[in-house]
């Protein structure tokens, strides 16, 4: 079904991933914004990734739902809680929903919520092909790019190419300065800054948090950085024993909202962690980044931004402190002469 300009005056976006996944839609939520300006946009996403989507200002409204129990819930009770939704998306008459990350439960989202146009990402096996009108049809889901660049994919139909994934968000002033004035300012001298982020949400893809001291130290040791350790919520019941670890040598920031946490990010030189949406923030928010990760997961989802680096020298547990050392450019002769990590590096 062919797409007049003129006929779009709301778009809604479903975007479901999980909060490094809707990080990397970032790029799309921008181009579909920039591709009708004078439409309102509006996203359904997750609790935590629509409070962040919000407070970025990527659109101009979100609507929360309960993602894990709309996608990991028994079945019934995920179509029941689908048509809940639908009521209320169907008052609000879209002209255009975009499914970006397009599986069953989302597509018939998509398909009862009386959208005259319905583009879904074309995913094999995952996705309700035949729900979507839009045609011609996204290119079919191609595991081998980036997944910021599949989200693009879904919008080919809408004419959206050219779009750079390298996005830089930027926080909000107010929450950057206070940042700064409780952590960076208070100390008397001139320093760069490294944040470390020791959690993850799956426990296969956290570095020994042992590893994570002994950077610290390191860190600790050149006098000019200082180190700090952002805890998410799996990591809060541990937070006396992850502060005794660390003892002096960084300081442990505890319960910051995603969009507190880019703030910080965004005052940063350098930012390590796992395979988490954590990292990917941080890879949007300015920072070098190095992601530690398993060598054997697929360059779908590594980091955006040109600054960001992987470890993947072999399985996460089996990864070295050196090898991560040596990645961020403070192995060599650099950290002698006390330099700063490389802005410049890309993966």
């Amino acid at each position: 079904m062919p797409i007049r300009d003129s006929d779009i005056k709301k778009v809604l976006i479903i975007d479901l991933g999980q909060v490094g996944d809707v990080i990397m839609s970032f790029p799309a939520l921008i181009a579909i914004r920039k591709r009708f300006p004078s439409a309102e946009s509006v996203v359904i996403a997750g609790k935590t990734s629509s409070a962040l989507i919000k407070d970025l200002c990527l659109v101009d409204r979100t609507i929360t739902i309960d993602r894990y129990g709309l996608l990991r819930g028994p079945k019934l009770r995920s179509i029941s809680q689908i048509f809940g939704i639908v009521s209320a998306v169907r008052k609000e008459k879209f002209d255009l929903v975009i499914d970006l990350h397009s599986l069953h439960e989302s597509n018939l989202l998509g398909y009862f919520s009386g959208a005259k146009h319905r583009l879904f990402a074309n995913r094999r096996n995952r996705s309700l092909d035949r729900l979507s009108n839009v045609r011609p049809r996204p290119p079919l889901y191609d595991p081998s790019k980036h997944l910021a660049e599949i989200y693009l994919d879904v919008l080919a139909p809408l004419d959206i190419d050219g779009t750079d994934v390298n996005i830089h968000i930027e926080p909000p002033t107010n929450l950057v300065n206070n940042f700064r004035s409780k952590y960076i300012n208070s100390d008397s001298g001139s320093r760069g800054s490294v944040g470390l982020l020791t959690g993850a949400g799956n426990p296969s893809r956290i570095w020994p948090l042992e590893n994570f001291v002994e950077l610290a130290r390191r860190f600790h040791d050149l006098n000019d950085l200082k180190v700090f350790v952002f805890l998410g919520p799996e990591e809060k019941p541990h937070q006396s024993f992850i502060r005794e670890k660390f003892g002096d040598t960084a300081i442990v920031v505890p319960d910051l909202t995603l969009i507190e946490l880019a703030a910080a990010f965004s005052t940063m030189d350098l930012v390590i962690g796992n395979d988490t949406g954590t990292t990917h923030l941080a890879a949007v928010s300015g920072p070098s980044v190095v992601m530690i990760i398993d060598k054997r997961a697929p360059v779908t989802f590594t980091p955006l931004g040109g600054t960001s680096m992987t470890v993947k020298t072999d399985v996460v547990e089996k990864i070295s402190v050196d090898d991560v050392w040596s990645e961020v450019g403070l192995f060599d002769e650099r950290a002698k002469k006390k330099e700063y990590p490389e802005k410049d590096q890309s993966d």
